[in-house]
């Protein structure tokens, strides 16, 4: 099944992508170097929260692929303009690891939600309260941008479905740990609750830094496409973190009854409908459409051999 980019020949800025969607070696050695200059600047960031990153599950190497997996999903971009796509990514894992592996009760669960809306609201984060504090550093950053107002409404609805569906997602593991699989969702629910891995979060956090000011042209085409994309990479992931997921007691959705084959099948139909979701926005968003479509294919080799976690 073809993954691989399907823009051919499309020249970015200085970068040009080939037929398979690769880069040359001169192009790749400078996207490496972007990415080692966002990953000092990711443990640099991550330094000023002690708190969020404990060195395991935390370590070097988690750091390192993120900044890996936005250059060279978006080549032509600067360490400075992956910045907040880079940062958004950070924190989605410290907002991760503290509602799925700390989280003790529901209780707890909608407190660290209720946290996070306010800030995104526009209340201070308390001083005690690394997550919010971090969250809040990452929105001041975003509404310094010419494009923030305009697209504000879209990132505060990924926002809120991202937290909406990792305490749904919760909900499934604390009713699975408990022996009542009435409560389990169906494969449907599952893949519908995508928003758990916080693709449209970060990309929304990504098209807010790097847009100009307004017009915006097709925000409702390119959210339709970027989360039938995280629909791909949620179930990528699954097929990737499988033995982990039992290992950690995540839910995973060979875990409700569908195989490997049919999870594998259902990516290639996901891809399909993303590719035709993207194909209208190559015209007035090119740089946004091959982002998104590169990220399908690095997910599928990323995924293929390793995951962003490191050990507990």
């Amino acid at each position: 099944m073809d993954y691989t980019t399907t823009l051919r020949g499309v020249e970015v800025g200085k970068l040009t992508v080939d037929a398979e969607g690769a880069l040359s070696a001169v192009d790749s050695g400078r996207v490496s170097a972007v990415a080692g200059q966002a990953q000092r600047d990711l443990q640099t960031y991550a330094e000023r929260y002690p708190a969020l990153f404990p060195a395991n599950p935390f370590d070097p190497a988690l750091f390192s692929t993120v900044a890996l997996a936005n250059a060279f999903c978006g080549p032509w971009f600067s360490a400075g303009d992956l910045r907040a796509a880079n940062r958004a990514t950070l924190w989605a894992f410290a907002l991760d690891w503290q509602i799925d592996y700390l989280a003790k009760s529901r209780a707890e669960v909608a407190d660290i939600v209720r946290r996070c809306l306010a800030v995104v609201d526009g209340a201070p984060a308390a001083l005690d309260d690394p997550l919010a504090q971090m969250l809040g550093d990452i929105l001041s950053t975003l509404s310094a941008a010419p494009a923030y107002e305009a697209l504000r409404p879209a990132w505060r609805l990924e926002f809120q479905r991202m937290v909406d569906a990792m305490a749904r997602e919760w909900d499934w593991q604390a009713s699975r740990a408990a022996g009542d699989t009435t409560a389990l969702p169906s494969f449907e629910d599952y893949l519908g609750n995508a928003d758990n891995i916080c693709f449209s979060f970060v990309f929304l956090s990504h098209w807010v830094s790097t847009s100009g000011p307004p017009p915006i042209a097709q925000v409702d085409e390119v959210l339709a496409a970027g989360r039938k994309v995280q629909e791909v990479i949620r179930l990528l992931n699954d097929l990737g973190t499988y033995d982990r997921d039992v290992t950690w007691g995540d839910l995973n959705p060979m875990m409700l009854g569908i195989t490997r084959d049919g999870v594998t099948e259902r990516i290639g139909l996901l891809v399909t409908e993303a590719l035709a979701l993207l194909r209208p926005l190559r015209a007035e968003q090119p740089e946004l459409a091959l982002f998104l479509e590169r990220y399908i294919g690095f997910n599928k080799g990323f995924y293929g051999l390793t995951d962003y976690w490191g050990d507990l």
